[in-house]
């Protein structure tokens, strides 16, 4: 009985595949010609000149991946505490800060003057504090010795009690005073960088009048919008990872999920605590980066290999196997995401235990040389 005759376009897909294979395979052969050292035979295995692994399953953790958005966990604008004209701005911004550094001065000329009236007081009501000390020692002695009555000692009493008052009111205005003295040199709340100005040398800062706004860059979260079916096993792990733009990755130092989803999206706004560091100045990461964020949701089973083994070419991704006795063999496999460590997972095209290239490039030679 006679076949069926094959259908053209298959036949022409087919020719197709068959030269995309053998284009693929002369180019790698190519990149090497001039490095790799010729073979002894034309029938060259895997040997110990040809650097391989044996695949093997691994524990590997099945991860969920979510677009996010960093934020500054600090970020806030400093305002005057008090009412004083601008004097001087010390940065601008751009600039980065430290800790308790000056940003602005504020004139003091007034909160001087009340300081030094305050512990002008001090001092006056200190002076009539030992006064009043002094009198109520001595009505004390003479009430003893029945000299005066007791109505005069509890006079006295009340006197020293309403001297010592004062001295203490007068000790509260003079901190208030210094307080207010020490708000006209406006610093830094904590180490970061300079994102606002919101006033100039010459204006009138009033109490509440924001003068600049920063944030910091060493401390980071990233904010992603989980789907309500992955929260379950993100709750239940609370273990992640931020992927920066570099490929590098970052273990979460603390997960804040929502108690409730949004009513609109039905996803809800996990904060991702990325661990103290300097983002900025280390891998040039800052506020409103995207980055993405894998959510442990269990582990499993996979055969990993080195990214230095595949082979890729558009979509298409391969390996080479190396069996003794046989020239390499190219076959296309199924690959996953990169694990913590780098390593693809193969999902298939591969079985445990068999050997792979891990340089495709001196194995296309081999091939070439071998066929």
């Amino acid at each position: 009985m006679n076949k069926p005759p094959m259908d053209h376009a298959a036949i022409r897909n087919r020719r197709l595949r068959i030269a995309a294979v053998a284009a693929w395979v002369a180019m790698l052969s190519a990149c090497s010609s001039s490095e790799a050292p010729a073979p002894t035979a034309a029938t060259d295995t895997a040997d110990s000149a040809l650097s391989s692994a044996v695949v093997k399953r691994e524990a590997v953790a099945d991860e969920a991946r979510f677009d996010a958005t960093l934020e500054a966990v600090f970020q806030a604008t400093v305002a005057a505490q008090t009412n004083a004209r601008v004097e001087e701005i010390a940065v601008d911004v751009g600039d980065y800060v430290e800790k308790g550094q000056v940003i602005a001065r504020l004139r003091a000329t007034e909160q001087q003057a009340r300081t030094s009236s305050a512990e002008a007081s001090v001092r006056e009501a200190e002076a009539r504090l030992a006064d009043a000390q002094s009198e109520y020692q001595r009505v004390k002695d003479l009430t003893a010795r029945g000299v005066l009555s007791k109505a005069a000692l509890d006079k006295a009493t009340a006197a020293l009690k309403s001297v010592r008052a004062q001295v203490e009111s007068a000790r509260a205005a003079l901190n208030e005073s210094a307080e207010q003295l020490t708000h006209t040199v406006v610093r830094a709340p904590y180490s970061g960088i300079v994102v606002a100005r919101h006033i100039e040398v010459g204006e009138t800062a009033t109490v509440g009048s924001p003068i600049m706004t920063g944030l910091s860059l060493e401390h980071l979260r990233a904010v992603v919008e989980v789907p309500q079916q992955e929260i379950g096993a993100v709750h239940a792990r609370k273990q992640a990872r931020v992927i920066l733009p570099d490929g590098s990755s970052v273990e979460a130092a603390e997960l804040r999920i929502p108690p409730a989803a949004d009513a609109d999206t039905h996803t809800f706004r996990v904060l991702v605590t990325l661990p103290e560091g300097d983002y900025g100045a280390k891998q040039a990461v800052f506020p409103g980066t995207l980055v993405k964020v894998a959510f442990v949701r269990d582990e499993r089973q996979a055969l990993l290999l080195p990214p230095s083994a595949l082979v890729r070419r558009s979509e298409l991704t391969a390996v080479y196997v190396l069996a003794d006795g046989q020239p390499p063999s190219l076959r296309y496999v199924r690959v996953g995401s990169p694990s913590v460590d780098g390593r693809i997972p193969v999902l298939a095209g591969l079985t445990e235990g068999e050997r792979v290239a891990l340089d495709p490039v001196a194995a296309a030679q081999r091939l070439k040389n071998g066929a």
